[in-house]
């Protein structure tokens, strides 16, 4: 078998073909357009267009201290997830840059 086989030969060995086709070896030549300008105002055009969609957000209550069983403060964080899980982890990663313990206290969508 020929590995060098064209699309056309192909095809009609896959599906079979009516009437058989001329062989031709040379490689189509696309002729360079001309008409097509693309501008810099264009493109700043297409950047503007593309507006940010609705993002989803839940609302993490933190109650966070310092202190073991001491003074504690409740703290809100808002995470661009749809995943509690995620959410919580965000929250409490954010938290801990300040605070010692980190409790959860809820989730709530917004």
């Amino acid at each position: 078998m020929n590995p060098k086989l064209t699309e056309e030969e192909m095809r009609r060995a896959l599906f079979g073909a009516d009437e058989p086709v001329a062989q031709d070896n040379t490689p189509p030549v696309q002729k360079p357009r001309t008409d097509i300008v693309i501008t810099q105002s264009a493109k700043v055009a297409e950047k503007k267009k593309i507006a940010k969609a609705f993002t989803p957000r839940l609302k993490v209550t933190l109650r966070v201290g310092n202190e073991f069983e001491g003074k504690t403060l409740e703290m809100i964080h808002q995470a661009d997830t749809l995943s509690t899980l995620l959410a919580g982890q965000e929250a409490t990663r954010v938290a801990r840059k300040k605070f010692r313990f980190v409790e959860v206290v809820s989730i709530e969508s917004m």
